[in-house]
């Protein structure tokens, strides 16, 4: 596939995947189905994942004391007072969305797949959070609408992973990855770009491992520095270093450049909430960095397809 196939962008967008499958724009809601999550109850641990915020990953989703339909219903309002919108995805986003009794999870999940105007769900969470049971709900609502689940990996390199307090091994991600494909369902990998000790080799072969398996999306997630996290600690004392924008543009388009094709970008940058960011405060500027990546890539691919010429 070309990029001019995918309306212009050089890599597989989720714009141009929606508009695709649902044949019009969609935009994502996000909820709070008001769970926890195993790094932060004790079970694993009480502080979360090193760069975790006290909100779970989930600064921008609705109030959790609403119900699930009260809180789509709250987000659609405000989306079609911006922009003419039919379809939307509910994202159950903060913590671990599968962290729960099942009959608590399939009450939430199928409130959110009954309503009208979703027309998938995606369900953040962890893959050691993923029980037959609540396989099997998901099994059986992804018969329904599409259920798609977004599991947290971060890196594929188990000396990060100890040191981001992840709290699972690389095997329990395979694991995960095959019984939910088994079971139709769609994967959506979470990957976070700079983690400290991590080398430009170390990401590049976390994206060449996740090639060789059975997934259709990605996040590609700077690293950001938030208030309030241990990372943020670390960050003070001068343990490490965040990128700068053109430094991580040039990483990201070799990442994208690395990734199979066939594989849906969801996220290119993350959106730190303004309140948090400690750094890159860059972050904060993201449609400036979007242009700018999709100039780069570019100009990379005319560079690329006249040194090809050149050589021929």
């Amino acid at each position: 596939m070309t990029p001019t196939s995918w309306n212009g962008r050089p890599y597989h967008s989720l714009d141009y995947m929606l508009r695709e499958r649902f044949g019009e724009k969609v935009y994502k809601v996000s909820l709070n189905g008001g769970m926890s999550c195993p790094n932060r109850d004790g079970k694993l641990g009480s502080h979360g994942c090193i760069f975790c915020s006290a909100g779970g990953s989930g600064d921008f989703a609705a109030d959790a004391s609403l119900s699930i339909t009260e809180q789509i219903d709250s987000q659609i309002q405000i989306l079609c007072a911006k922009r003419p919108v039919k379809k939307y995805i509910a994202y159950f986003q903060a913590y671990t969305n599968t962290y729960a009794p099942v009959e608590y999870l399939e009450r939430i999940f199928t409130e959110a797949v009954s309503h009208p105007k979703v027309a998938a769900v995606s369900i953040g969470t962890r893959p050691d959070c993923l029980g037959e049971d609540v396989l099997a709900l998901l099994n059986r609502l992804n018969h329904v609408k599409p259920v798609w689940v977004e599991l947290g990996l971060q890196t594929i390199h188990e000396r990060t992973a100890e040191y981001i307090r992840r709290g699972y091994p690389l095997s329990c991600f395979d694991e995960a990855v095959e019984s939910l494909r088994s079971r139709g369902i769609e994967v959506i990998v979470h990957t976070i770009l700079g983690l400290p000790g991590e080398t430009r080799e170390d990401i590049l072969e976390t994206m060449e491992y996740l090639n060789g398996k059975d997934i259709q999306g990605i996040k590609l997630q700077l690293l950001h520095v938030l208030r309030g996290t241990d990372l943020a600690l670390d960050y003070a004392r001068g343990l490490f270093q965040v990128y700068e924008r053109d430094e991580y543009l040039d990483l990201l388009i070799d990442c994208l450049e690395h990734l199979d094709p066939s594989i849906v970008i969801h996220r290119m940058t993350g959106d730190g909430p303004k309140e948090l960011l400690i750094a890159p405060l860059w972050a904060s500027r993201k449609r400036e960095i979007l242009n700018l990546l999709h100039h780069q890539m570019k100009e990379r691919q005319s560079f690329q397809g006249k040194a090809r010429t050149k050589l021929s």
